[in-house]
């Protein structure tokens, strides 16, 4: 008898992370197609905010008060998202973690000014897969994402702060830059049949 492919019980929440040009928006898309049974997409919050209008700069008062927002609507677009899609985990294209990594002071400053701490944010997310950057291979980033501003150094910057955070969860999977992108999204694949998918006879 073939095995039936299930969502494992009590996987709500997953975490699709990394540096600038890493592949992950490209990457939770395809996910979405292969898994659809048992996943829905949480699009990413910085994107929608900065493509209706917030502006996106280095003024380190304007990057608080942004990723302030930020962080806000991510927590408020994955309870609607659990709301909308009770039987699906959410596969969210980031996570509240992330911006502790572009706070201006630093990430202790980050949690403390949200009123919450990295260890409560990590309990957010049931695991959480993270896609190098492409910079850390020296390759180039600037694929045409108009709301994209970082350079290959700063790229490389943030995913080593990206990293050092969200590591520390407990179902942290790495999925390491290659030169064939194809390859890279093929380990995504697997890391994501690993975490959603349990196999019964």
């Amino acid at each position: 008898m073939p095995n039936k492919r299930t969502k494992k019980p009590g996987l709500h929440k997953i975490a699709l992370t990394g540096g600038p040009g890493g592949g992950k928006s490209t990457a939770a898309e395809l996910f979405r197609r292969e898994f659809k049974d048992h996943i829905s997409l949480v699009p990413e919050v910085a994107t929608l905010l900065f493509k209706g209008g917030f502006p996106r700069v280095d003024n380190p008062a304007v990057v608080a008060s942004i990723q302030k927002s930020i962080f806000h609507v991510q927590g408020n677009i994955e309870d609607t998202y659990a709301g909308l899609f009770p039987h699906h985990a959410l596969l969210c294209d980031r996570g509240t973690v992330d911006g502790a990594a572009y706070w201006p002071k630093g990430a202790d400053e980050f949690f403390k000014m949200m009123g919450t701490s990295l260890d409560k944010e990590l309990k957010r997310y049931d695991a959480v897969i993270f896609f190098e950057t492409a910079a850390a291979g020296g390759l180039s980033i600037d694929l045409g994402n108009p709301v994209r501003n970082e350079d290959q150094i700063k790229a490389i910057e943030l995913d080593l702060r990206l990293k050092e955070l969200w590591s520390k969860h407990p179902n942290f999977v790495y999925i390491k830059n290659e030169p064939s992108f194809l390859k890279k999204i093929m380990a995504g694949i697997k890391a994501m049949d690993e975490i959603i998918i349990s196999s019964k006879v």
